[in-house]
């Protein structure tokens, strides 16, 4: 028994402390005051070291670290060399990724939307990438900020984007409608997307321009007439023989 007491004391004694060392990398693009690749190195859930693509140099966190750095140079170099490869491997991969899932700057679809003559026109864009777009009305090149109402950005089931803002027509005439245009900016991209107010461009809950529901309208008048006077006609020759035949009876009375 007390061999085997000796042998669990000498085991604890002899167990391996576990240590964990984590690195933590990071890799973005065109973003502000942000560098475009960061290593973060961690011991024990500790800082130890930072890097970034803009001094391309660790710099030591801890204390033991700074002297481990500064008794071997080579492990210095080591890690300077091996955080260069992994940014330039991470660069590439990002690369890479952008051109198989072609998600960079897609430009949307814009078109003109009404629900009915009386309703605003909504001037809306779907299928852009990323989610930072801009879309605002203009007249006389002026941005206006009365009488619109801009909708929030909302994701596709595709992984694109669609916004909308809309635009209150009830007060402009007929003759200044060409004077209003709707921008959309994506960001990104240096050239705007304008589309002009034309009622022949706007698409209703049915997808066909606004101006040709009162046509629709006038054909369908038209249309009916046109089958009621028939049926006069018709009904009036039919009941044409019928009184001829009365008044020749009227007249020539059987004796």
């Amino acid at each position: 028994m007390g061999r085997l007491l000796l042998l669990l004391f000498l085991c604890q004694f002899a167990s391996s402390v576990k240590h964990s060392l984590k690195f933590f990398f990071c890799q973005t693009s065109g973003v502000q005051n942000i560098p475009e690749f960061v290593v973060v190195g961690l011991v024990d859930g500790v800082q130890k070291s930072y890097y970034d693509s803009r001094t391309e140099r660790p710099e030591p966190k801890t204390e033991w670290m700074k002297k481990l750095m500064k008794d071997d140079p080579q492990h210095l170099e080591w890690y300077t060399a091996r955080s260069l490869h992994v940014q330039h491997l991470f660069k590439h991969y990002i690369e890479n990724l952008r051109k198989r899932f072609n998600q960079t700057e897609v430009l949307p679809s814009v078109s003109l939307l009404q629900k009915s003559l009386s309703s605003p026109v909504s001037c809306h864009a779907t299928g852009f990438y990323p989610d930072r777009g801009l879309m605002f009305w203009r007249k006389d090149g002026e941005e206006l900020h009365e009488g619109v109402d801009p909708g929030e950005i909302l994701p596709n089931n595709d992984g694109t984007f669609q916004m909308s803002i809309d635009l209150n027509v009830s007060s402009v005439t007929p003759e200044d409608w060409e004077r209003y245009d709707c921008v959309f900016q994506l960001f990104g991209v240096n050239e705007d997307i304008t589309t002009k107010l034309d009622k022949t461009l706007i698409r209703t809950n049915w997808g066909k321009p606004a101006h040709i529901i009162p046509t629709a309208v006038v054909l369908a008048i038209v249309l009916i007439a046109a089958v009621a006077a028939v049926a006069v006609v018709a009904y009036k020759r039919k009941k044409a023989p019928a009184n001829a035949s009365e008044q020749s009876e009227t007249l020539n009375p059987q004796t």
